[in-house]
């Protein structure tokens, strides 16, 4: 089963069974390596109930297609990122469903330097060729298994300052994900004392889904922070690509906030450099970074955007909304145990509670957060904002619409796969942020 559909924008996800299977997945995995021809590269896999047998599939299909091909086994997908960035292989296959409900499974697909394959970098031609088939098999590559773990875990601590980290407290949150496995390695190096919750890897999801970014699964981190009265509390997605924040209080941190954070730490390394952001983005970001010496870059929402403009600007660190945080030091890519390890240096080092730290940015920064509305028609709905608003302030078209005004501004962007218009806005109060909220929704929804 390989339902065309499942071909995304920026990865490969279905229903597995009725959407995508296991002849998918090999048909994925041949037509990468023959579409690109490949001579090495690194396939892992979650710990979804399907993905022993997908990631078995796509190995199959990219020997046959004449890869030779390196089982990592069981990791988080940044360590796919790693395999390919460190051992210098030609490319990569992830098998997962990220942040997806249990049902789903899927493969995040990356090139040589971790260069992510998506919707305008190759997966449609890789898309094309698993349809079409194939013919005889060639030169049969080999397969071996990978162990890269000792490896990955002396790359990600040393790119922070371990020493710094004081002998914090701090609950965890791993969904029954990959972050259960990822962590522990990671953790027994640090002086922090870490409440471990649902660390065991169960493709089952049976707390909660893996998913941070909905409210509902963030409501047992910040009810465990606050009953335990920890520093910090950490939430991750199903394939621990992304980390979230709970601070002391108990108050969720947008991605807005944590990327000004982490880029004045890093930026505390090399002043000058320049760092990637994305359109939704707080004004809190760019004048972190101009007041840390650095350049902030905005950039279109997504990461093959994101890593392709990290090459291009040769930047240090890029951030966005959604809490994909990518490093120059780290292959251009997304990692999860990195922010986590550099918001451990920036609380020991700065001395303060988090809620201390965050409160500047609350205090003059008042987000929406992201507001999701269908709509009939995207492009007229876009249309009718930009003549709504563009007499009021300037405009841009760099992903959706974006508007700024001296005191306001916001981004809408359309859905990549659903008729929905997505809206973040920001105002420098409470009661304009509302109003201004409820201006731009009577547009959309009217």
């Amino acid at each position: 089963m390989l339902d065309p559909s499942v071909f995304k924008a920026y990865d490969v996800r279905g229903v597995y069974g009725s959407e995508l299977d296991e002849d998918g997945a090999y048909s994925i995995g041949r037509a990468f390596a023959e579409q690109f021809e490949l001579e090495r590269v690194a396939v892992g896999r979650d710990m979804r109930v399907s993905a022993p047998s997908m990631a078995r599939a796509a190995i199959e299909g990219a020997a046959d297609g004449g890869a030779d091909v390196l089982d990592v086994g069981m990791v988080g997908t940044e360590m796919v990122y790693y395999a390919v960035g460190k051992l210098g292989l030609d490319g990569g296959i992830m098998v997962t469903a990220s942040h997806n409900p249990r049902q789903y499974t899927g493969m995040k697909i990356v090139r040589a330097g971790a260069l992510p394959v998506g919707g305008e970098s190759g997966l449609l031609d890789v898309r094309d060729r698993a349809l079409t088939g194939f013919g005889e098999v060639g030169r049969r590559g080999e397969v071996r298994d990978e162990d890269i773990w000792p490896g990955f875990v002396e790359h990600v601590l040393g790119l922070v300052d371990v020493s710094a980290i004081r002998p914090l407290r701090v609950v965890i949150d791993a969904a029954n994900g990959m972050a259960g496995a990822m962590l522990p390695p990671v953790l027994e190096r640090l002086p922090i004392e870490a409440v471990r919750c649902f660390f065991a890897p169960d493709g089952t999801f049976p707390n909660h889904e893996p998913n941070p970014l909905l409210p509902e699964n963030r409501e047992f981190i910040v009810r465990k922070t606050l009953e335990e009265g920890v520093d910090l509390g950490v939430a991750y997605g199903g394939d621990a690509d992304r980390c979230f924040f709970v601070d002391d209080a108990g108050e969720f941190i947008p991605g807005d906030f944590v990327t000004a954070l982490l880029a004045e730490a890093v930026l505390a390394r090399e002043r000058g450099a320049r760092v990637i952001y994305d359109v939704r983005a707080s004004w809190a970001v760019p004048e972190s970074i101009r007041q840390a010496g650095g350049e902030p870059l905005v950039n279109r929402v997504g990461h093959a955007y994101i890593k392709h403009r990290m090459r291009q600007e040769d930047a240090l660190f890029g951030g966005e909304v959604s809490a994909h945080y990518y490093f120059r030091d780290f292959f251009q890519a997304d990692s999860g145990v990195l922010p986590f390890l550099l918001f451990l240096e920036v609380l020991s080092k700065k001395g303060q509670r988090a809620s201390e730290i965050l409160r500047p940015f609350r205090d003059r920064y008042f987000l929406t957060g992201e507001i999701n509305t269908p709509v009939p028609d995207v492009d007229a709905k876009l249309r009718e904002l930009e003549e709504r608003f563009s007499a009021q302030g300037t405009i841009s078209h760099l992903d959706g619409f974006s508007f700024d005004a001296a005191d306001w501004h916001f981004n809408v962007r359309p859905s990549n796969t659903e008729p929905l218009l997505r809206l973040n806005l920001e105002a420098l109060s409470q009661e304009a942020m509302e109003a201004r909220r409820d201006e731009v929704l009577s547009v959309i929804r009217s």
